[in-house]
């Protein structure tokens, strides 16, 4: 069976196909990239795959199974990419689709769900058996800036007291190639979110313990986050996305625990403790 991967460069794609290559032959596994060459240490066969290329895709797809389609990174440009994907799977013979959406969907207040829910119903329409992985956040979204937060003795946000359950990248990338090396996933829907919840306040307090320092989280209105995220060089579009982010993770929408992610990986997820701790380094 082979199953192939878009976006195999990206930091979800190069975990997904080294958790893959735990759980099938390599000779099973195909990275699809814009830029073939990116890919080339990744072990695996690559093939040439622009989002924008209806025909180079289809042949890209000849032969594939199962397709990891990883949502594109280019906001305001996904669901014209995810169709032509889907249209160039349907014309491949692609016999089904794995597609990572967005947690709760149907409720999130999220800017990201428009994109996501146009995803799914052309999904739906296509007539492709396809399974959906809600993603919740990756914990490294927030780790990612852990040193900044030690060098301004702060951590800057609009969230409230909202809780994230959140999970490493690796545990959702873990729980993507199990489904796509499972049977019978198709017309399954997974909310899949961390064990553990935790607030900004807990954060900050998480890398005051693991630093010895005084990390304190600082809560701005929507508006003044945004500004200090452009005065930190953060263009304008995406200070104003990660600042929506916040309130609607102050609504609750990135809360939740049903522990579907732990389930599917038969483990507790990882704890924010130690990707704090990595971070770090």
């Amino acid at each position: 069976m082979k199953i192939a991967i878009t976006g195999a460069t990206g930091q979800l794609g190069r975990l997904v196909i080294n958790k893959l290559k735990g759980r099938t032959a390599k000779a099973n596994i195909v990275a699809l990239a814009r830029t073939p060459e990116k890919a080339n240490d990744l072990g695996v066969e690559v093939r040439a795959f622009d989002y924008g290329n209806s025909q180079q895709m289809v042949q890209s797809l000849a032969g594939i199974d199962k397709l990891l389609l990883i949502s594109g990174s280019e906001l305001g440009q996904r669901i014209k990419q995810h169709t032509n994907i889907i249209g160039a799977a349907k014309k491949a013979g692609v016999k089904s689709i794995v597609y990572t959406s967005l947690l709760k969907i149907e409720s999130s207040t999220l800017v990201l769900v428009p994109e996501h829910l146009g995803t799914e119903k052309v999904l739906a329409e296509s007539g492709i058996p396809f399974t959906l992985l809600r993603n919740g956040w990756y914990t490294e979204n927030y780790t990612g800036s852990v040193q900044d937060a030690i060098k301004m003795g702060a951590v800057y946000g609009s969230s409230g007291d909202g809780k994230i359950s959140s999970a490493s990248r690796e545990d959702f990338a873990e729980a993507a190639a199990i489904v796509l090396t499972s049977k019978n996933q198709e017309g399954k829907i997974y909310e899949l979110a961390g064990d553990e919840s935790f607030t900004m306040s807990d954060y900050a307090k998480e890398i005051s313990k693991q630093t010895g320092k005084d990390i304190s989280y600082v809560n701005l209105s929507e508006k003044d986050y945004a500004h200090a995220l452009e005065d930190a060089g953060v263009p304008t579009p995406i200070a104003g996305f990660l600042a929506s982010s916040h309130i609607s993770t102050e609504k609750g929408d990135l809360f939740d625990d049903n522990h579907q992610l732990s389930k599917l990986l038969g483990r507790p997820t990882t704890p924010l403790s130690k990707t704090v701790v990595e971070a770090l380094g």
